[in-house]
């Protein structure tokens, strides 16, 4: 009977101390505590983050009173509250969970946010630098292209004007030779320094022949032939046309 008395006891020392526990965990909870007003809040957000949405419109007014504000609509941010317990609360701990909660969630939202900015600018640098690198291969394929097409001018020109040449010393070959050969040359040297394109008012070519000799046709073929049948009609050879050139500086 005694051993039955004294566990009995026991237990209920064991349930108050239990008890006395659960009074001293809701007494710390319901300690008044501090908070900075950060851009954003209001009392109600406030009351509504400490007590609850049931004890919110208390909390509003136990803050204000707590803290002398006459205009529960303005308060500033960067000032520190007193957020008092409110009578019978004991969810001041518990209440704090859901703004770590947020915090948390804020951070990896801004987390998420920075990753999918940090994945967005690598493929929009890549695009950047495919862009760069076919622009540059571009304006190198047109370089390339443009400096080939100048080679194939340029080859072009000298192979026309190798041909011109060809056909100009083609062309001065007559029938003349000897020491007519050499007046005739004596001649288109000091008439046109040997210039076939020479021209001095109605004077063209080699010979500096009257246009109306040459009937239009300016080639250095039709030249040599005229100037043959000029110097042969008037003076007889080219070496009677260098003998009157000397005497009057024309022939």
């Amino acid at each position: 009977m005694t051993t039955i008395a004294t566990n009995f006891t026991k237990a209920i020392l064991g349930t108050a101390a239990a008890a006395g526990l659960l009074i001293a965990g809701g007494s710390a909870a319901s300690a008044d505590s501090n908070y900075t007003i950060k851009s954003g809040d209001t009392l109600n957000k406030i009351a509504v983050a400490t007590y609850g949405d049931a004890q919110a419109s208390a909390g509003v007014s136990a803050i204000a009173k707590a803290n002398n504000i006459t205009n529960v609509n303005s308060i500033f941010v960067g000032k520190t509250l007193v957020i008092p317990s409110l009578s019978g609360n004991t969810t001041t701990t518990q209440t704090q969970a859901p703004a770590v909660k947020q915090a948390a969630s804020t951070q990896q939202a801004a987390s998420t946010q920075q990753a999918a900015s940090t994945q967005q600018t690598a493929p929009t640098q890549q695009t950047a630098s495919t862009q760069q690198t076919a622009s540059t291969q571009q304006a190198a394929s047109t370089q390339q292209t443009a400096s080939t097409q100048q080679a194939a001018s340029t080859q072009q020109t000298a192979s026309t004007k190798q041909a011109t040449s060809t056909e100009e010393t083609a062309s001065s070959s007559s029938s003349v030779s000897g020491s007519d050969a050499s007046a005739k040359a004596w001649i288109a040297n000091k008439e046109s320094t040997n210039s076939y394109s020479a021209r001095n008012g109605q004077y063209i070519g080699k010979y500096q022949l009257s246009s109306s000799y040459l009937n239009g046709d300016y080639s250095a073929a039709n030249q040599e032939k005229v100037a043959d049948s000029y110097v042969s009609d008037r003076y007889g050879s080219w070496s009677n046309a260098k003998s009157f050139w000397l005497a009057n500086g024309w022939y």
